[in-house]
């Protein structure tokens, strides 16, 4: 593969996360370029060990994850989504206001379902010939570019729709699953 397309790949590998990196900022009270960074580290590490794993998985059994990595991805999205949604209406009843911080698990859920393509892509890489560990480097580090710009752009986004940010990320969070369906149906 050559080096573009390998870039390329990286960035696309990136793009779910960067867009429930935009439903999570938008949530956020105050989230300096610290956080963000450190948000998208948690993305790109797992985002990085994903298509690892694909790549092992596709010396033995790629048909089996083929068949069912998107139904995972968008079971897992859409449970979180609604969850977000639910905590949305609750801000609404309570007058609570907007998290400051939010909890690794949940980090470490939503990064874990936005990575379920980068596995299967691993297993796909697993049958050309390409460095298994640049690959997944590239795409963790665009995976931290991405989701880090997008905690602050959501960010942005949460100052202007207010309390309703949380309702806002549960429904990105539901569309990049019904994406990840929906491309591979």
């Amino acid at each position: 593969m050559n080096p573009i397309a390998l870039l390329l790949l990286a960035f696309a590998m990136s793009t779910d996360a960067f867009a429930a990196a935009i439903g999570k900022g938008a949530t956020l009270k105050k989230p300096g370029l610290t956080e963000a960074f450190r948000i998208g580290l948690i993305f790109g590490s797992i985002e990085a060990i994903a298509p690892l794993a694909g790549w092992l998985i596709g010396k033995s059994a790629s048909g089996y994850v083929d068949a069912w990595d998107h139904w995972i991805a968008f079971s897992l999205l859409a449970t979180l989504g609604l969850y977000m949604i639910y905590e949305g209406t609750r801000l609404d009843e309570g007058g609570g206001e907007q998290e400051t911080q939010k909890s690794l698990l949940r980090i470490c859920l939503t990064a874990f379902s936005t990575s379920i393509d980068a596995m299967a892509v691993g297993v796909s890489l697993a049958l050309i010939d390409i460095n298994i560990w640049i690959a997944a480097a590239l795409i963790g580090l665009a995976t931290t570019l991405m989701v880090t710009i997008g905690i602050m752009l959501g960010h942005a986004i949460g100052l202007i729709i207010g309390h309703r940010a949380e309702i806002f990320g549960g429904l990105t969070l539901i569309a990049v699953g019904t994406w990840i369906l929906y491309g591979h149906l």
